[in-house]
């Protein structure tokens, strides 16, 4: 917990974070929410905080009460919504909570700025909250309080972040309750053909990227593109380019719409990095960086060329990618992604416009930005970008010297893997300088926790995959 020089806490940190971003033009004033609400229009808003797998967590609250009560008070939820499983299973283990201390409570402040209309849900809003102890102090392992202490690093540099994230995700036909009666046998994805850049979608396809569509747009967030990918069921999603927190935020409304829309459109959306073998979804995460409105990426004297911040950004990113495995790949099935030829990165390489980097270099002048590819759909978006930040910030500090680019296919040269499993991740990330030094001892021990939880839960189960290899053969 840290404190300002005379020994006070400085309450609400957070809020930062949240005004650090401009408010959309869909985004609510408390004035906007309150005549909503008079007129009947909204009658639910749903306080959310994101959750260590990135999802949303909260409190359904009438609408009245929220602005009598807790849009200026807060509320209270039991902390161990930012430490547990992913099945919500309360573990020991975490300092945050635990049975020990009795499963106590946190506050949680409403991050004013993210308050919005959600048109998926019938005559509701939704405002994100930011975790805070008692006295206001931000908890540090919530993961939007992580991205906002890397956005805080960078601008000691006079640095400012912009991102946009484009994510794939795969359909499957039917519902998560009946996926669920079929033991997650037989799925069938809603396409099998190779889809890639299609425009003769079908019209159960077409009915629901439209129902999308118009639900993002009618909150503020409109698509930049979708389009269907080569994987049977899969989907690729892409975000207009913006403020760093902004970006993740939408991403967690933006799977929180598909998940509800699907549901009633009866499928089954998934953002597994691997549904199935040979199949891969990835989160990436589209990075500049800018000072006093101008990028600071591209040479001044080339559009083409990268500057020497770039030069160091991206030579951060590949020395420090490696350590920051749990934040980009937290589940044992993540691994299973990183295979040759599936458009993932397996080696830590970069490139301009090559797609089998880890790091592509793409655009120029203003547009010029770093796509880093090596992050799964499954990632938490805060801690995926928290981890790029970090490392780019490393590079900058330490003036690391970029070595060559990968010259054609980069799964065949040489070089740093992307870490073969969680557990060998985990080792990395808790034995890294690098990340104790930009996250924290608490942070590198709340999910470093969190990854042997992972690791523990899947080596006690007999999967499907064994029994067919091992039935008749043991």
């Amino acid at each position: 917990m840290t404190t300002t020089s005379n020994g006070t806490a400085p309450r609400l940190a957070v809020a930062a974070a949240s005004a650090s971003g401009a408010r959309s033009e869909k985004a609510l004033s408390l004035t906007d929410l309150r005549d909503l609400v008079k007129g009947g229009a909204i009658d639910t808003v749903l306080l959310a905080v994101p959750d260590l797998q990135g999802r949303l967590k909260g409190k359904r609250y009438d609408a009245d009460h929220f602005l009598k009560r807790v849009a200026h008070h807060g509320a209270e939820m039991c902390a161990y919504v930012l430490a547990t499983d992913a099945e919500m299973s309360p573990a020991d283990g975490f300092k945050l909570t635990s049975w020990d201390s009795g499963y106590q409570d946190l506050s949680v402040q409403p991050a004013l700025g993210t308050l919005r209309v959600v048109p998926w849900l019938p005559r509701t809003a939704i405002v994100l909250g930011d975790a805070v102890h008692h006295d206001g102090t931000p908890i540090d392992v919530a993961p939007r309080q992580i991205l906002h202490q890397q956005l805080t690093r960078l601008s000691r540099h006079g640095l400012q972040a912009k991102a946009g994230i484009e994510t794939e995700l795969t359909i499957y036909q039917g519902t998560y309750a009946e996926a669920e009666r079929a033991g997650y046998q037989g799925l069938r994805p809603v396409t099998m053909d190779n889809l890639d850049y299609a425009l003769d979608h079908d019209p159960a396809c077409d009915r629901f990227f439209r129902r999308l569509q118009r639900a993002l747009a009618g909150a503020g967030m409109p698509v930049e593109a979708i389009k269907t990918e080569a994987g049977p069921g899969q989907v690729e999603v892409t975000f207009p380019y913006g403020p760093a927190l902004t970006a993740c935020d939408r991403h967690l409304l933006f799977k929180h719409a598909v998940r509800t829309l699907g549901t009633r459109s009866g499928l089954a959306p998934t953002f597994m990095a691997a549904p199935e073998t040979g199949w891969a979804n990835g989160l990436h995460l589209h990075v500049s960086l800018w000072s006093k409105a101008l990028s600071q990426l591209h040479a001044p004297d080339n559009e083409y060329e990268l500057s020497q911040i770039g030069r160091n950004a991206i030579a951060g990113l590949l020395a420090g990618l490696p350590e920051l495995g749990p934040f980009y790949a937290p589940n044992v099935n993540s691994y299973k992604r990183f295979t040759p030829g599936s458009f993932a990165p397996t080696m830590l390489h970069w490139g301009h416009d090559n797609r089998t980097c880890a790091v592509r270099v793409v655009g120029h002048g203003e547009g010029l930005h770093l796509e880093i590819r090596v992050p799964g759909a499954d990632a938490n978006p805060y801690l995926a970008l928290a981890a790029v930040l970090a490392t780019i910030d490393y590079g900058i500090e330490q003036q690391l010297a970029l070595g060559p680019e990968a010259a054609g296919n980069a799964y065949s040269g040489g070089g740093t893997p992307v870490p073969p499993t969680l557990a060998d991740a985990l080792t990395a990330f808790q034995e890294s300088a690098l990340v104790h030094s930009a996250f924290g001892t608490e942070v590198v021990e709340h999910y470093a926790h969190l990854a042997r939880l992972e690791l523990d839960h899947q080596q006690r189960l007999v999967t499907d995959a064994e029994r067919q290899r091992w039935l008749a053969r043991a």
